[in-house]
């Protein structure tokens, strides 16, 4: 799950204002501080696919030769190397699970934080996180099918994770990250 930076500042600044301003369920001692720590769960969390990432490919680089021997599609072959080190690593690769994953990370640093007082049942507080980053979550959604729909256009067909491909992807997920004033 890679939101923008400025989507994740965006969602952080909503559990702020809605939490500690709107809904006074919330009280900070330093916005800023836990704005932060907000935004360091979420690129935690962007490390945490990077390297997982960057495990699967480590993996299938060893096994190319097998890869090539059985003729198994290297797309293919990523995405369950991928998915076995995922539970290895206990990172959910659904979407919606990893964001529940990154609600429960921010619920525990309400919990134990020393600075921020808590003054609503603990699940009703992750309730209304959760419908924060969900949000956000649908807008990050939209840019892709929007990415997805230009890229479609295209004259020729484009394999989905090629090199070519994945250039496009990035440019105009750029761009509409731009027009969406994300970026």
């Amino acid at each position: 799950m890679r939101f923008p930076d400025r989507l994740v500042e965006l969602i952080a600044e909503a559990i702020v204002r809605g939490l500690a301003h709107e809904e006074r369920v919330l009280e900070l001692e330093d916005e800023m501080t836990f704005k932060k720590k907000i935004i360091g769960i979420f690129k935690k969390a962007q490390e945490e696919e990077r390297l997982l990432d960057d495990k699967a490919k480590e993996v299938l680089k060893q096994n190319l030769d097998v890869l090539e021997k059985e003729g198994i599609d290297y797309r293919t072959a990523f995405q369950a190397v991928r998915k076995k080190l995922a539970e290895e690593m206990d990172i959910h690769t659904d979407r919606r699970e990893r964001l529940n994953q990154i609600v429960n990370r921010i619920m525990e640093l309400i919990m134990t934080d020393e600075t921020v007082d808590i003054y609503e049942d603990p699940p009703v507080v992750r309730g209304k996180i959760r419908k924060i980053v969900m949000e956000a979550l649908k807008v990050e959604e939209e840019i892709e099918k929007e990415v997805r729909r230009r890229i479609k256009k295209y004259s020729r067909d484009l394999l989905e994770g090629s090199p070519e491909w994945n250039i496009l992807w990035r440019r105009i997920y750029e761009d509409e990250l731009k027009k969406r004033g994300l970026a």
